[in-house]
């Protein structure tokens, strides 16, 4: 047994020397056929041509950042309007710069996925430096720069290009766009291909790895406080962080964030403690609120002399009625956000950067507003503004916010325009007054201006105008920005007095509250402002009622529920919230808390269920109606009725025709022979061609008769 035990071991010993000896001597062979097979792999013409290929990409990469950082430099420099600003930026936050290059650096990685990559890449380029140069030509004609939510602006803008630029200007622009497309086609053409093997697979997930990585990169850097995901002032956060970055965050964050304590039961606590609704019925006055296009006290503007006082009307309320600042969410432009909160009592300060509520949550939602509060207790509630429906979506937005008319600049009989095309604010007054007269019971108005809206010409262009300027030496553009817009502000000051005359001999109980929906944009800085900030602007609460005075400086979302305190009425869920909790330690928390609910969480405060349905909007109050039809000797038809209007259209059996505006009670149709039973409706049009609203149907009988009147206008 000792015998055989020996002789096993033995065996297994030798065995596994041997198999060691084998494995030594196969792995040496193997690599001896690696080394032979790699040296065969370098020495074939396919590998050489992959290094080739390999390295013609490494140099594509780092021609692409070399790129970034030109166009990013570029558009820095075309913003700020400085090369030496742009220097700056870079030498004091290049961390920042160096984000918004590889931000860049990543879409023109893009190029790899065709032959042509110096070509693609020159247009994703140009891409970027359109945006940095729209963003500099905005920037010269307003304070707040250009946002992703300004493409959904691209129809408004078409409207009021020419208000902005001179025909020198949109002449200039229209040549550089013909030559940036002949130079695109001639880089087509002579831009080399990439010769080598595209390797699809390999591209493909490069840029995959390279845009995914935009994620946990831009977090890192906000943890970093590199970037901020919060811009308190949009222009200066554009500054501050690039335009990249700013742009980009315009577009893909919107909306509020949950909140980290949102519940039912915290949300169903802080409605418990801001009360039960409770008002006086039969005894609440008229509402009309004037939103001021641009307006706020000149008088403010450090070193500025003016040979009269611009807005003498506005001084004199304030010294005898409530008055004070209102903190604003804008500054230069962005009406539609002032307005949003004003309507809404919401705060702007927590939806995305430069985000339009108007053009995002409001575009498919029911929001709860003083239109839809005081609709509640009775109200008719009314929107006039003199400029088109359409401006900021409003003619779909106000149904959303509970309006039952709207009175548009196309329901308007207006003739007087500024030297810059807008509706002068004077015949608002009659349009005030035309809603108030329309109902037996209490009435919202919320009147919007636009006479005093910019741009404002840096050259003269009037003569003798009641106000002069004298300001600082060497400024002399600036001053005659500043000429021309107090002497609008000065006759927007006269509508004010001339509405407070009417107001005061109406018969019934009223509260005006008169707020600037943002400063103009004069290029002024907040250390050139007595107020100190660019974005206060002035308000005052009148009424017929004898209410006492009291100032106080408000932010526009809390400017509503004051005016309802003033008359006894707390009702609404956010205008009870500011008049309850106003200064309170929990405010800003829990404001956010109910806006988030309110619009994009469960509806706890309604108990989950949407209270308020889209109203059904009426554009303008009275109904537009034809009298007679009559047809001169050269076949013209004549239209007599009432409320016409340049945009009013007449339709024959449906189809629109080629209308002649004569005067508000007079249409005619030039050369076009009707027929009797033809069925004849007077449209009020929109400059884009939707029928805002219809007219009352009428028949044709027939008779004729030669009208002198209309003869001598048509022919």
């Amino acid at each position: 047994m000792e015998i055989v035990s020996v002789t096993s071991m033995l065996q297994t010993v030798l065995w596994t020397e041997w198999r060691y000896k084998m494995k030594f001597f196969n792995r040496k062979i193997s690599f001896q056929r690696l080394n032979e097979y790699i040296g065969r792999r370098k020495a074939s013409v396919n590998y050489q041509e992959n290094r080739k290929d390999t390295r013609k990409d490494l140099y594509f990469l780092i021609l692409c950042f070399g790129m970034a950082c030109m166009v990013n430099f570029t558009i820095e420099s075309i913003s700020r309007h400085s090369f030496a600003e742009a220097f700056h930026y870079l030498i004091k936050s290049w961390d920042v710069f160096l984000y918004n290059t590889y931000l860049i650096f990543v879409t023109l990685t893009i190029s790899y996925l065709v032959r042509k990559r110096i070509f693609a890449s020159i247009v994703i380029s140009f891409v970027w430096l359109i945006g940095g140069i729209a963003n500099g030509v905005i920037l010269a004609c307003r304070v707040t720069p250009f946002t992703g939510n300004d493409l959904k602006m691209i129809g408004n803008a078409a409207s009021v290009v020419k208000k902005y630029m001179s025909v020198d200007q949109i002449l200039l622009a229209v040549l550089l766009t013909l030559a940036a497309i002949g130079f695109f086609v001639l880089a087509a053409l002579w831009c080399p291909k990439f010769q080598g093997k595209m390797r699809y697979q390999r591209y493909i997930a490069f840029l995959i790895l390279a845009f995914v990585s935009i994620l946990p990169v831009t977090k890192l850097c906000i943890r970093a406080n590199v970037l901020s995901t919060y811009f308190g002032n949009i222009a200066i956060g554009y500054e501050d962080y690039g335009f990249p970055y700013s742009f980009l965050s315009t577009i893909f964050v919107q909306g509020i964030d949950r909140p980290d304590h949102y519940q039912e039961s915290e949300v169903k606590k802080i409605i418990r403690e801001d009360g039960k609704d409770h008002y006086r019925t039969k005894e609440n006055p008229n509402i009309i609120i004037v939103q001021l296009e641009s307006f706020f006290d000149p008088s403010l503007i450090k070193g500025m002399e003016y040979s009269k006082d611009p807005i003498p009307n506005f001084h004199k309320l304030e010294e005898d009625y409530t008055s004070g600042y209102v903190r604003v969410p804008v500054v230069g432009a962005g009406t539609a956000n002032t307005e949003f909160e004003v309507l809404t009592g919401m705060s702007m300060r927590y939806f995305g950067t430069g985000e339009y509520p108007y053009k995002t949550v409001m575009r498919d939602n029911v929001c709860e507003s003083i239109a839809y509060v005081l609709k509640n207790l009775g109200y008719s509630t009314h929107a006039i503004h003199n400029n088109i429906a359409s401006f900021y979506g409003r003619d779909e937005v106000f149904a959303r916010l509970g309006f039952d008319t709207f009175t548009s600049l196309e329901m308007m009989d207006i003739e007087d325009y500024t030297p810059l095309g807008w509706a002068k604010d004077a015949k608002l007054t009659d349009s005030v007054m035309e809603c108030l007269k329309s109902t037996e019971g209490q009435d919202l108005v919320y009147t919007i201006t636009v006479q005093s809206h910019g741009g404002y010409p840096s050259e003269p262009v009037a003569m003798n105008q009641p106000i002069t300027v004298h300001g600082t030496e060497g400024e002399e553009d600036r001053n005659y920005s500043i000429e021309y817009y107090v002497n609008q502000l000065y006759e927007v000051d006269q509508f004010i007095g001339n509405l407070v005359k009417e107001l005061e001999k109406f018969d019934e109980d009223t509260i005006l509250v008169l707020f600037g929906d943002h400063q103009p944009s004069l290029g002024l800085e907040s250390d050139q402002l007595a107020c100190g900030s660019l974005f206060k602007t002035n308000y005052v609460i009148w009424d017929n009622m004898g209410l006492p005075k009291e100032d106080r400086d408000l932010a526009s979302y809390q400017l509503v529920s004051i005016a309802f305190d003033k008359v006894g009425i707390h009702a609404g869920t956010l205008m009870k919230y500011h008049q309850e909790r106003m200064g309170t330690k929990r405010y800003w928390s829990d404001l956010k808390v109910l806006q988030y609910d309110m619009l994009y969480g469960k509806k706890y405060v309604y108990n989950g269920e949407d209270r308020y349905d889209e109203a059904d909007l009426q554009m303008g109050i009275e109904d537009i109606t034809i009298t007679s039809i009559k047809v001169d000797l050269h076949g013209n038809t004549v239209i007599k009725g009432n409320d016409f209007n340049a945009y009013s259209r007449i339709a024959v059996n449906g189809k629109e025709m080629d209308t002649v505006y004569v005067d508000r009670n007079t249409l005619a149709l030039k050369n076009h022979e009707i027929n009797r039973g033809d069925v004849l409706e007077v449209n009020q049009v929109s400059h884009n061609g939707n029928i805002l609203r219809k007219g009352t149907a009428y028949t044709y009988q027939g008779y004729q008769r030669f009208i002198k009147a209309a003869d001598r206008v048509l022919n």
